[in-house]
């Protein structure tokens, strides 16, 4: 088994873990997104606060906000318009993909890739109960897309493609699948001079950390796929205290999975430890908008 392969079925195991672990727990602080701790009463908190309103929220099955694991929304800023086709990498458990649906109307498709059956299982369940018929997920990975090639108008993403082994391929991808003036608008976890400590740690890879890259890393990627007008639209920077928040919902030592679900990792951090590593990773690590169009 290649390390890529071996990094995508660890994903993959973990993300299954997170969206079956009773309470759904992990559902109210996103893997990705810092702003909150893993409290059941908390269900649906890191949604609210990444750019969902509260009408697109109620307007979606209760399953699909609180197995939200992102951090932003994608769909916010888009110009999606009746009868665009849209694709989500790595759809989870449906919440953008159903809002995408919304958009585009009838005539329009919403297209979801995901590698986890268990996730895909979770999608299907919240499409019947949405009621739509213009939406599904195709199983598949995001660095071999399994979608036509120049078939969709949108490519949307929230806080996956720091997930990949492979981002290069990623970037590749997006730019095939896309028609021509096709347009992308992806969320995603960066990060800026990481400790080694902190980028070796295999803890915090399947929470979005310790496998992003840099903003200009990104940008750059993104580019040289051949993608035209590339920027960074919004952006989010996190604070000592959110980051302290967040590991200590990953990582302290009394927890024995992390939100994301993992048990790969023995040992964890105290609580000074984490006050500690929130600290030294302050300004370091943000969530991004990035967008771009296909010539």
């Amino acid at each position: 088994m290649t390390q890529e392969q071996a990094i995508r079925d660890q994903v993959a195991q973990d993300y299954a873990k997170a969206v079956l672990r009773p309470g759904a727990a992990p559902s109210s602080s996103s893997c990705c997104g810092v702003d909150a701790c893993c409290q059941p009463e908390q269900k649906g908190v890191a949604v609210k606060s990444a750019g969902y309103s509260a009408d697109e929220l109620a307007s979606l099955p209760e399953d699909a906000v609180v197995n939200s694991f992102g951090c932003g929304n994608p769909t916010a800023f888009t110009n999606v318009k009746k009868g665009d086709v849209v694709l989500d990498l790595g759809s989870g458990a449906g919440i953008d993909i159903l809002l995408a649906a919304k958009k585009v109307g009838p005539t329009g498709r919403a297209i979801g890739i995901d590698m986890t059956d268990k996730m895909i299982a979770k999608a299907n369940e919240n499409i019947a109960n949405s009621g739509l018929d213009n939406v599904e997920v195709r199983k598949g990975i995001i660095e071999n897309m399994p979608i036509e090639d120049a078939s969709v108008d949108w490519v949307i993403s929230n806080c996956v493609i720091n997930l990949s082994p492979e981002k290069t391929k990623v970037f590749k991808e997006i730019a095939r699948v896309l028609k021509p003036g096709g347009q992308v608008l992806v969320s995603d976890l960066v990060v800026e001079d990481l400790p080694e400590s902190v980028r070796n740690d295999p803890r915090l890879y399947s929470c979005c950390v310790s496998g992003a890259i840099n903003e200009t890393q990104y940008l750059q990627g993104l580019r040289d796929a051949g993608l035209e007008d590339v920027e960074v639209v919004d952006r989010f920077v996190y604070n000592s205290e959110q980051l302290k928040a967040f590991l200590a919902s990953e990582i302290l030592e009394e927890n024995t999975s992390s939100c994301c679900g993992s048990d790969s990792a023995s040992g964890g951090l105290s609580a000074e430890q984490a006050s500690a590593m929130a600290s030294d990773l302050e300004g370091k690590i943000w969530s991004a908008n990035f967008s771009a169009r296909k010539p």
